[in-house]
């Protein structure tokens, strides 16, 4: 990866760890159409700790809230998750926590496709570290639990 892509994916993790969209975690009307799920996760390793709401309608995403507090990377992580999976259906929602995790385990090899994940892949540098992963993976495990509980 080229310095200056490195240096804007830098970027946008510290601009999504600041200025944190999705949060905080939105309150749900109790509408007939819409299903809500709700998870709340914890990383005991560094502290990171995140609630994630998500409200669906007709199989597709309304949206996604969050509440949370820990490092840079997870929180920058639920920030740029909220922002990518907004009206997407179930299925694509899945389709993208499958590519994140996939780029995530790679250790590196693996390059995340923009075009899929959009300011995500700013998160591939990450996956050189280990340590670090669990606190990218923190908002996109937290997603997939609420999408099975708004799933019933």
């Amino acid at each position: 990866m080229s310095s200056g892509l490195e240096q804007l994916y830098q970027q946008i993790i510290l601009d999504h760890a600041r200025f944190r969209h999705g949060s905080p975690l939105r309150e749900h009307d109790d509408g007939d159409e819409a299903r809500y799920g709700q998870s709340h996760q914890l990383n005991p390793v560094c502290g990171d700790e995140l609630t994630l709401r998500v409200e669906m309608a007709e199989g597709t995403v309304v949206s996604v809230s969050w509440e949370g507090a820990g490092c840079a990377i997870s929180m920058a992580s639920a920030s740029v998750l909220t922002d990518l999976v907004q009206g997407l259906t179930r299925d694509a929602v899945i389709s993208r926590v499958d590519a994140f995790r996939e780029v995530m385990r790679s250790r590196g090899r693996i390059e995340a496709d923009e075009e899929v994940l959009g300011d995500a892949a700013a998160f591939s540098g990450v996956s050189r570290f280990p340590a670090r992963v669990k606190c990218a993976m923190l908002a996109w495990v937290a997603l997939e639990e609420a999408l099975l509980a708004a799933n019933g």
